[in-house]
């Protein structure tokens, strides 16, 4: 009963209880989020929410299953708008124990007879006899487990007319009984009938308001009383749902186009925030391991290089990787193969614009020294993600799934993904990483590509074309002793920096990811290869950009 405590400690304070209404887990989030100090759970909202009339159409069930969701979404007080107690006596007892065991603050009692209509509503407002609610007050006393618990009475004699002579004598009545709050209903338009029955009040019994009809009696009216505790927002959370879901309808239903309501309407982060995905996704990454799972590191920090005259436009404002494909980005395209492949937890290491890097659950990690070093730097700036099953994944190529498929089923400690292909590819001079394998590619137009071990011997920029058997594409897998190896001559590098070139870069700080694993072959350990033959390509250039367009349709 944390939640019911947490409300009685803000009853100690001289400060007002703002609840706002609420009709399911999502709404009653929204309050949360928009700094309210508890959530109602209207029964006009609720009954509403189910296109049916607020007069006992749904069942005390039906409320305290909603009610159950409210709760589970927000960790700030639910009080429950529970109508007459859904019957006598017996059912109220009934309703206090469902409604406490699924951690509800408080209920809220009003004093009409079952079925009621709600108070706004011409006509029928029949009041149940004092003593008979006052039967179903101590019920509910004595009904509730926690101490904490609060049974709140809502008095509706002036809802229905009975005048101020008689609301006060109810609600005195229900104060004697053992009520935590009273809650003085009206429908004038005006705060002359409220004011007078608080100035009227002596019970040392708090007062609950609702001022949906006299809007002028405020908070701060409220707080200056003295006797007022919570302050009830009703029902604006569903009257606004309901006007802002008819002019987006509208508006569908007049252009038929999508694009005419984007900007009123919420974007899908936030509706993933709303639902929780974020924490689900970190707890999947903590706990839905399988002995397949493996993580993803994409350094993106730097600004693209090699021949970008004509990108030079397009990447004014954005890192490569965000270059729009045919409606996605290079960087929306391979995350999305990593989460076909169960691969959830992707961490992007941002530098150039990276605040243009607006991808969902992936982590962001930013380089801020991205202009002064290297890929290899980039890579360990995600050193927290480099253990079990990583692969590193370049962010300016796109490849197909099998790849990456593929790449999952091995075993070895350190893989890196080779094309044999490579002769066949127009460079324009551009440097590339070659690969000198122990084995040389198979021959032949057309041939079956085996999963056989082909290790790598040397590779780099400078390696002799003649000497080379494949290309690096920018993909590596380390397993979680792999992933040891390079963090550790990683470490030993960056206390003993050597001077001068590193291996290919003009200096440590620069290294590459080829210029380690270069490191790594001449210390004895060992680096696998996957032979591919085609099935990626990197955007380096224009050309690059246009060709990917052209292959990649959706």
């Amino acid at each position: 009963m944390r939640k019911a405590r947490q409300l009685r400690e803000m009853f100690r304070s001289k400060k007002v209880v703002r609840i706002v209404g609420a009709h399911n887990g999502m709404s009653a989030k929204l309050v949360e989020k928009a700094g309210f100090e508890g959530v109602w759970a209207s029964g006009l909202e609720v009954s509403t929410a189910h296109a049916v009339p607020d007069a006992n159409i749904l069942t005390m069930s039906d409320y305290l299953r909603v009610a159950s969701y409210m709760n589970d979404a927000v960790s700030i007080p639910v009080v429950v708008d529970a109508d007459t107690g859904y019957g006598n006596s017996n059912n109220v007892i009934y309703t206090v124990q469902k409604f406490e065991a699924a951690g509800i603050a408080a209920i809220c009692m009003e004093d009409k007879l079952f079925p009621k209509v709600n108070s706004f509503v011409p006509g029928r407002q029949e009041l149940a006899p004092i003593a008979e609610f006052v039967g179903k007050i101590m019920a509910a006393k004595n009904a509730q487990e926690s101490p904490d618990f609060m049974v709140i009475a809502r008095v509706e004699a002036l809802i229905a007319g009975w005048g101020m002579e008689e609301a006060l004598k109810r609600a005195n009545a229900y104060a004697e009984a053992g009520a935590d709050a009273v809650f003085i209903h009206s429908k004038q338009k005006e705060t002359q009938e409220i004011e007078e029955f608080i100035q009227a009040w002596k019970s040392e019994t708090p007062l609950v308001v609702c001022p949906t009809t006299y809007p002028g009696f405020t908070v701060e009216k409220a707080e200056k009383s003295g006797k007022v505790k919570i302050y009830i927002f009703a029902n604006h959370g569903i009257r606004s749902a309901i006007k802002a879901m008819e002019e987006t309808f509208a508006t569908l239903q007049k252009t038929n186009d999508i694009r005419s309501v984007e900007n009123n309407i919420s974007s899908m982060k936030n509706v993933f925030d709303i639902q929780g995905m974020p924490e689900m996704k970190a707890n999947e990454k903590k706990y839905l391991l399988t002995e397949s799972s493996a993580r993803a590191i994409i350094p993106a920090a730097g600004a693209a290089k090699h021949d970008v005259s004509l990108l030079k436009d397009l990447l004014q404002d954005r890192p490569l990787g965000m270059l729009d494909v045919n409606g996605k980005s290079i960087l929306q395209r391979n995350i999305e193969i990593f989460n076909q492949l169960g691969v959830q937890d992707i961490a992007i290491v941002s530098g150039y614009e990276g605040s243009k890097i607006n991808l969902d659950q992936v982590d962001i990690i930013e380089n801020k020294d991205y202009d002064k070093n290297g890929i290899l730097h980039s890579i360990m700036c995600a050193r927290g993600h480099l253990k079990g099953k990583t692969i590193v994944a370049f962010s300016d190529i796109l490849f197909e799934k099998n790849i990456i498929e593929r790449l999952l089923k091995r075993q070895e400690d350190v893989v890196i993904v080779i094309d044999r292909s490579w002769q066949d590819t127009k460079t324009n001079g551009r440097p590339i990483d070659l690969i000198k394998a122990s084995n040389l590619p198979p021959q032949g137009e057309r041939v079956v590509g085996l999963e056989q071990d082909n290790p790598v011997v040397k590779m780099g920029q400078s390696l002799s074309p003649e000497e080379a058997t494949h290309e690096f594409i920018g993909i590596a897998m380390f397993s979680e002793k792999g992933a040891q190896a390079l963090l550790s001559l990683y470490d030993e590098f960056s206390e003993n920096p050597p001077s001068g070139s590193f291996y290919e870069a003009e200096s440590f700080s620069k290294a590459d990811l080829s210029d380690i694993l270069q490191a790594m072959m001449d210390r004895g350990h060992k680096v696998s290869s996957l032979e591919i033959h085609k099935g990626w390509m990197e955007v380096h250039n224009f050309e690059d950009y246009k060709r990917a367009c052209e292959m990649i349709r959706g």
